[in-house]
């Protein structure tokens, strides 16, 4: 295997941080209300978000859509991702993060305090100097009831 120079290891850093900076922006608008055009902005056009049981959507329009109605279902949420392992490949890249969600959801049009857990899997492209997703993969662990009192005080 051929050493990295310098300049191709501070490109590898630079990269990485840059895909942790857009992964906090994506978790940032999942936080403050699913801002469906802050999360369209950080996909290329024919992307695809693969959430499991929260259903497949391919393009900007159906990825805008649901999250335009996620909003109503999760109305409160915190999305921290930890333990990220990113690969880079030039100008196209994988990272696979954990997700420990707290959130209210409505349940029968009732808030209802959950945990969630899931692991994302996420395929980048470099465009312009400019990291964006073109396939997130979200593989829901469990999603249970937790801590009374938590849905009366959020959303």
């Amino acid at each position: 295997m051929t050493e990295l120079t310098l300049e191709q290891k501070v490109q590898r850093l630079t990269d990485i941080e840059a895909i942790k900076q857009m992964k906090s922006q994506y978790c940032y608008y999942a936080d403050h209300g699913y801002d469906p055009d802050g999360m369209v902005s950080l996909f290329v056009e024919d992307a695809i978000w693969d959430g499991g049981d929260f259903g497949r959507y391919e393009g900007l329009d159906e990825i805008r859509e649901f999250f335009v109605g996620i909003k109503d279902e999760i109305v409160f949420a915190i999305h921290p991702v930890m333990n990220p392992i990113i690969t880079i490949d030039g100008d196209t890249a994988n990272a696979r993060w954990w997700l420990i969600m707290w959130c209210t959801m409505m349940v029968d049009g009732e808030k209802q305090a959950r945990w969630f857990a899931a692991e994302y899997d996420d395929d980048l492209v470099k465009r312009d100097g400019k990291w964006l997703f073109t396939h997130i993969k979200v593989e829901g662990k469990f999603l249970a009831a937790h801590a009374d009192g938590w849905a009366e005080q959020t959303g």
